[in-house]
């Protein structure tokens, strides 16, 4: 890794950058070890996705949270961060059979190159991998991978159904990020905090944070799947639309009860697979006062994740994680 760009986090003190990419070194150092197998197969496949890239977000946070303790590069940081990315990997490698996706960081996805059965069961090994590490740093840091873990798959689950009868669609689907984005990206800075020696107080309202910020970043997603223009986001704007996934902005359209709006709520509970219809509900989509509630709804929860921070103690750190969530409300716009 080379340079700031690097860095998946705004990161504004040099100082603190340097000690984040040189320890991020590290953890690609000691992922690439935890990934072989006894057998050239297995490491082949669990190796596939890690190779592709991706931005260590998540054990980029862990390494970050750790700066506001004692021990910031202790052994005990470093298999954190190694935890949370393993963690991480594994549920793309399911995230991707139950999507069928076909490309996943520029890549093939491992269930097109070798089958749902390989992929899946990758899955599995890099989830018992990340346990194996887990167990070396102590009961209570299994407790916490095993509740994250519970909530991640609920989330899975509950993805891949409808809500219960009387229940808020909206609420369902802010469950599943919760679980799926939010409870990892939790752990991520709980586990640096802790094996960084910083202070229960610090911990706990980084581990708020996270949970927060993290749930707002994928939510934000929802918002430029729709508002951006061709090419922009890196995919094509109204994907999740064409695919029928609801998202945010989506959910709350179809919450509407004006009679103007019997066009696009006709269009939203139909297939959208046809250019011309997906291109009518998109613009619609666009001119609807539901994208600006997605945006200030996702703008409030970022405020809210940086009301956290007031028990972490000023400084490079905070600025930085205070810098993620203006980023988190900036890219709505």
């Amino acid at each position: 890794m080379s340079g700031p760009a690097a860095l998946a986090l705004p990161v504004g003190d040099d100082g603190l950058a340097a000690r984040l990419r040189e320890r991020l070194e590290l953890v690609e150092v000691a992922l690439a070890g935890h990934v072989r197998s006894r057998a050239a197969f297995v490491t082949e496949t669990a190796s596939h996705l890690m190779a592709a890239g991706g931005k260590r977000f998540r054990p980029l946070l862990v390494l970050l949270a750790a700066e506001l303790g004692d021990h910031p590069a202790s052994d005990e940081v470093i298999t954190a961060a190694c935890v949370v990315e393993l963690t991480h990997l594994a549920s793309l490698y399911h995230d991707d059979v139950m999507d069928e996706a076909d490309l996943r960081r520029g890549a093939d996805a491992a269930h097109t190159r070798w089958g749902n059965h390989v992929a899946i069961l990758t899955g599995d090994f890099l989830f018992s991998k990340s346990s194996e590490l887990t167990a070396e740093l102590g009961a209570d840091a299994v407790r916490i991978q095993a509740r994250t873990f519970t909530r991640l798959v609920e989330g899975q689950i509950l993805e891949t159904v409808a809500p219960q009868p009387g229940e808020d669609p909206l609420e369902h689907y802010l469950e599943v990020v919760a679980g799926k984005t939010g409870s990892l990206i939790a752990t991520s800075a709980r586990y640096g905090a802790r094996f960084g020696g910083a202070s229960r107080e610090v911990e706990d309202a980084l581990t708020a944070y996270g949970e927060i910020v993290g749930s707002a970043f994928q939510l934000s997603d929802d918002i430029i799947d729709i508002a951006s223009e061709s090419g922009e986001s890196g995919k094509t704007p109204g994907t999740d639309l064409r695919e029928g996934v609801p998202t945010l902005p989506v959910l709350m359209a179809q919450a509407s009860t004006d009679p103007a709006d019997a066009r696009l709520l006709e269009l939203l509970a139909g297939e959208l697979t046809d250019d011309a219809l997906h291109a009518e509900a998109l613009d619609l989509l666009r001119k609807h006062p539901a994208l600006d509630q997605a945006r200030a709804y996702v703008v409030a929860r970022a405020a809210e994740a940086k009301q956290q921070l007031v028990a972490v103690p000023e400084g490079p750190v905070r600025a930085a994680l205070e810098a993620f969530a203006d980023v988190v409300a900036g890219r709505t716009a």
